[in-house]
């Protein structure tokens, strides 16, 4: 197995116009260089690609802001959760305000299994907003 540490340098050639963007990029959203930018678009990209895998063991986190005043859903939420083939990791619940709470799930499971826990939850009354942050692990 190759050393984590063992750093190869390699050139890539862009059109000016698209090294522009890059470096605005790099700047933009804190990134001390080129290097590190590419490096977490090409991590991205791998978990989209282990995502399509339908036998991938995967794992996300499912946000949810929802109405805890609508009537069952909170046990309708429960429901699902317990009803799909999906282990729930962890949850955290936090109040927002009188009407609205905010919700993590941390879930692992299949691609599928967790899309469809994803919609029956997101489509359920009451819930006002949803999306879920896709992971996996990366053996680099």
């Amino acid at each position: 197995m190759q050393n984590p540490d063992d750093t190869i340098r390699f050139s890539v050639s862009l059109p000016r116009p698209l090294l522009e963007e890059l470096d605005r990029r790099v700047v933009g959203k804190g990134y001390a260089s080129r290097s590190e930018l590419v490096r977490d678009l090409i991590r991205e990209r791998l978990v989209e690609q282990t995502w399509e895998d339908p036998e991938a063991e995967v794992a996300g986190v499912l946000t949810i802001v929802y109405d805890h005043h609508q009537r069952d859903l909170t046990q309708q939420m429960l429901d699902i959760q317990h009803d799909e083939y999906v282990h729930v990791v962890a949850t955290t619940h936090v109040h927002l305000d009188h009407h609205n709470c905010l919700e993590t799930i941390i879930i692992r499971g299949r691609p599928a299994e967790i899309e469809r826990m994803r919609l029956e939850i997101g489509g359920l009354r009451g819930v006002r907003f949803s999306a879920l942050t896709r992971a996996s692990r990366l053996e680099l």
